[in-house]
Formats: C-alpha cells, structure tokens, sequence
C-alpha cells in the first residue's frame, strides 16, 4: 500500500495505546550527498547494536529459495510496479526505480482458522515518494509498524511484538477489526533522520544468517541480516520479545517465533555507537575515609562488543544486560572535582570494520527533588531536595523550566529547602542544579 494512502485509507476502528518502552532506536544515517544511484535517498542507516543497512536495491537471490520467472526470490524486497517499476530491467531513477524500497524489513504472521484469528505485523525503514511515484524532490523515509488483525470477539488485544506492546479495544469483531499503521519520520522531502525517532531498532537479524549472495549486475559478494523469502527465527529486540504474540478474550494466546527479515549490510565503515545516560557519583563519612559509589551507565552494542571505562584505575569494563546494549559500571574511587570519565565502546568482534569510539562524562552528584509544592493561599513555593554528596554538600539552585532564578536551597547537610514566595502564578516545573553538575527536575503539586 502507497504510504501515504495508508495513513487515511486505514482507518482505526479500535483505539490502540502504545505500551513501548522508550528507546534509543537508530543511531545514526547517512548524511549525503545523496546520489541517484541510490535514488537520491539516504545510502544507510545504523543501528544502535553497529549495524549498518544499505538501501535494499540489490538483485541478489537466495540460494535457500528458488524464485519463478516474474516471481524471483530476491534478498531484497523489490516490489515491482507495472508503468513504474520493471524488475527484469536495470534500476535507473527515476525511469525504473520502485515507487517503496526498503533499508529494513521484519514482517510476521499468526493464522488460526479455528480461533478466528488472522495476523499480520509489518515493521520497516522504508524509502518512499510524497506523491507516490518516483519523482526528484519527492523521496522521503519512515520508521513503520503495522498491525493488521482479524478477530472473532470483542474486548481487549495485547499484542507483544519485537518492537513493544500495542494495546487495542475492539468494539466491532471481524475482518482488520485491528488495522493499526504507525509511521514516524515522513517529513521534508529529502530529510532523513526523522526515522530515527520510529519504533524500529535495533534492526532484527535472523539467527541463522548473516546470508552471503551474489549480485548478478556487479559480481560482488553480498551480506544479509534475513532472507525475505523464509520465516525464522529471530534476534536483536531491544526488549528480547523475539517473537509476536496475542492475548485476547477467551484465554486467548497465540505467539510465533519466526519472521521474514531483509536487511543489506553495508560496507561503509561506521564508528562502534556509544549514547552515554548517567556517571553519578555517591559518597558519604567512613570510619576512617568517605565511602565513595560511581555509578555509569551507557548504550552501546551487545557483546561481544566490550565497553570500558578508561579514566578509572585500573580500567573497569562495564557489564551489559540481556543483549540489550545496555551496560553499567560501579568504581569505588573517591572522585576529585570537578572530574571527567573517559568510555571506550569497541565492536570490533561482531563487525569487523567498526571502529572504537571514546566519549567524555561529566562525572555529577545526584539530585533528587523530594518536594515541590506551592500554596495558592500563601503564594509560597516549598522545595526540598538532595544531594547524593554527603560529605562536601554542594550549592543547589531552584530555577524554574524555562530557567528563570527562584532562589538557593540551604540546610547545612545533604537535604536542603527553600521557601519563598511567587507570584501570582506557580511554575509548572522546577528544577535544581547542583553546583557539582547534577540536576532534577519535578512538576510542582498545588495545594490550596
């Protein structure tokens, strides 16, 4: 379906609440010059895990599943399109270039005749056109999950998929009665990164590849995350749901463990990708010494990639959770302030064109703001708030969100307030800031 007709023709007749976990989805794409080669979109997208997907244009066919003429089984997902895409003929834009190509594709399915049930569930970066047809100045991308399901029974649908939870209310059973389509990223034309605020990422790889195939145009040797043309099983959720699933009415549930997945990789050579979140330090009286605690925390790809913290003596390397790419460390060194952590992320291992890549954290206190409260009687704020340095309390200053001064909290130990009046209308949201770096920030409670 025409991306843009998507997001009118399918129409919601369920309400769908998006359970997804915040997350750091794609890290990085290309960022040009585009070239029509690619037909002037972006050449790739990487992954937070240090994937690198191409624009599936390749001819490449499996070797696993036999394809028919007009009907090949292609690595990619080339979808020809008669007047506008031949896939017997050279891609050439704009002449004969699909109208919907694809860095990324997991689709998936669950049929139960006998339960009523009917599934279908899309994810995939896609590269499109505003106006449908291939046209110079019309390219666009987008994250995409679609949820398409026939259901016998009203009531309530929660379906786990590698990219989340969606929940759906259905009021009138039957054919789509969940026909649900999310697409993040259609922008300007030519403007690529809003995709990588979508729900996709990391980019699922079948367990039994990457595939290596020919490219019957350039002779080259080409490596896939999947082949479209097979369901298998999967990895790379960033929340380890590898499979789709249904609950409904009746005790349903339902799950599968295989998809289709298409994916080129790359060979541009892309820096391993490190998101740091949080160094916070601790620290409080000792018999003899303060009781230091530093905890960091940063993204990075799973193992066997490895991700140390250099500046700490000796080296630390951090421990990652689940394959999720989330790591963590914890030093007992007393910090000197002000102080700067240096983070090494290699990836080396999984692809071996991948870079190190070392980036600089702040080393902070940890504020916590207790209470926030204004009386609309008395026209006065109250905050309390906290430092996690116990043992040479830092400076904290309220201001509200948009950074106008309210005032310093004082107390002559790790918990400060501070009461005064505003008027004649609160702030929404205030925040304190240590003088050590750390920060928090907590909407303020209106009392009367």
């Amino acid at each position: 379906m025409h991306p843009l007709l998507s997001k009118t023709a399918a129409a919601l007749v369920v309400s769908a609440l998006a359970q997804s976990v915040a997350q750091a989805a794609l890290f990085a794409v290309d960022p040009g010059p585009y070239v029509p080669a690619n037909g002037s979109f972006a050449a790739w997208y990487q992954d937070t895990h240090g994937r690198t997907l191409d624009l599936c244009l390749s001819k490449a066919v499996s070797s696993r599943v036999p394809g028919a003429p007009g009907a090949q089984s292609y690595m990619c997902n080339l979808l020809p399109t008669p007047g506008v895409f031949d896939d017997a003929q050279p891609v050439v834009f704009p002449t004969n270039f699909p109208d919907e190509a694809f860095w990324f594709t997991g689709d998936g399915a669950i049929v139960d005749a006998a339960r009523g049930i009917d599934l279908t569930y899309v994810s995939a970066i896609e590269a499109a056109f505003s106006g449908g047809d291939p046209v110079e100045g019309d390219q666009i991308s987008f994250a995409r999950i679609r949820i398409r399901v026939d259901v016998p029974t009203a009531g309530t649908y929660v379906i786990t998929h590698p990219y989340g939870v969606d929940v759906f209310n259905v009021d009138t059973p039957g054919r789509r009665a969940i026909n649900m389509t999310r697409d993040i990223g259609i922008g300007s034309p030519k403007t690529y990164d809003g995709a990588l605020k979508g729900d996709i990422g990391p980019f699922l790889r079948s367990v039994n590849g990457p595939y290596t195939e020919t490219n019957p145009v350039t002779g080259a040797a080409e490596q896939f995350v999947g082949d479209p043309n097979l369901s298998e099983a999967f990895t790379g959720s960033p929340f380890n749901t590898n499979y789709i699933r249904i609950e409904g009415p009746n005790g349903l549930d339902l799950r599968t463990t295989v998809m289709a997945i298409s994916g080129k990789l790359s060979t541009v050579v892309r820096p391993t990708p490190m998101i740091t979140q949080r160094s916070t330090y601790s620290r409080k009286a000792g018999e003899s010494a303060p009781v230091a605690q530093q905890d960091v925390f940063v993204m990075a790809p799973p193992p066997p990639a490895t991700v140390t913290l250099d500046s700490n003596n000796p080296a630390l390397h951090l421990t990652e959770a689940d394959t999720t790419g989330n790591w963590y460390a914890q030093s007992s060194n007393n910090p000197t302030l002000p102080s700067t952590l240096q983070v090494t992320a290699d990836n080396h291992l999984a692809i071996p064109s991948s870079t190190p890549t070392t980036l600089s954290m702040p080393l902070t206190d940890l504020v916590v703001i207790q209470r926030a409260e204004y009386s609309l009687s008395s026209g006065q704020l109250t905050l309390v708030a906290s430092t996690s340095d116990e043992t040479s309390p830092p400076v904290l200053t309220a201001t509200s969100a948009s950074g106008a001064a309210i005032g310093a909290l004082s107390g002559d130990g790790a918990v400060k307030s501070l009461a005064t009046g505003i008027s004649p209308i609160p702030p929404a949201k205030v925040r304190v800031t240590s003088s050590n770096g750390g920060s928090d920030i907590e909407e303020v409670v209106i009392v009367q």
